[in-house]
C-alpha cells in the first residue's frame, strides 16, 4: 500500500508544479536535448505542455501539443489502478502479462509518431 500511496502523492504533486508553473514560459523548464542537438521534434516534444493543458482540463490542448502523451497518461493510469487492484486482492491483469506483440507494436508507433511528426506537411503532428 506503502508504494500506491507513494506513486499517486508524486503524480499529484508533479501535476501541481505543472498546474502552477507554465512550460509555455520559457526559463521555467529545460528544452528538449533532442530538439537542441537536431532542430526535430522526438516524440516527446510539447509533453510537459500537453500535460499543463491536461491538469487544466483542455483536453484538445493537451491533444494538439502530443496526442501521445494522452495515450502514455492513460495507459500509466490503468496500469496503477491494476495495480491498486492486485493489492488490494482483487484479479487484474499484470504489466508482464502484456503479450510482445502489443509492446513491439506500441514502440512502432512512438517511432513512427517521432517521425511523422518531423515530415514536411505533417505538422499537425508537430507540438504547436
Amino acid at each position: 500500500m506503502l508504494g500506491l500511496a507513494a506513486t499517486a502523492a508524486a503524480a499529484t504533486a508533479a501535476g501541481a508544479v505543472l498546474f502552477a508553473v507554465d512550460p509555455n514560459e520559457p526559463g521555467h523548464y529545460p528544452t528538449c536535448p533532442f530538439l537542441a542537438l537536431t532542430g526535430a521534434w522526438c516524440p516527446g516534444c510539447g509533453s510537459l505542455r500537453a500535460l499543463h493543458d491536461l491538469v487544466h482540463l483542455d483536453l484538445a490542448g493537451a491533444a494538439a501539443r502530443n496526442p501521445l502523451a494522452l495515450v502514455g497518461v492513460v495507459l500509466l493510469a490503468l496500469a496503477w489502478v491494476c495495480w491498486a487492484l492486485r493489492t488490494a486482492g482483487r484479479n487484474a491483469p499484470h504489466p508482464v502479462q502484456v503479450p510482445a506483440p502489443w509492446i513491439w507494436a506500441f514502440l512502432a508507433a512512438v517511432v513512427a509518431f517521432g517521425v511523422l511528426r518531423n515530415v514536411p506537411g505533417w505538422t499537425w503532428l508537430s507540438p504547436a
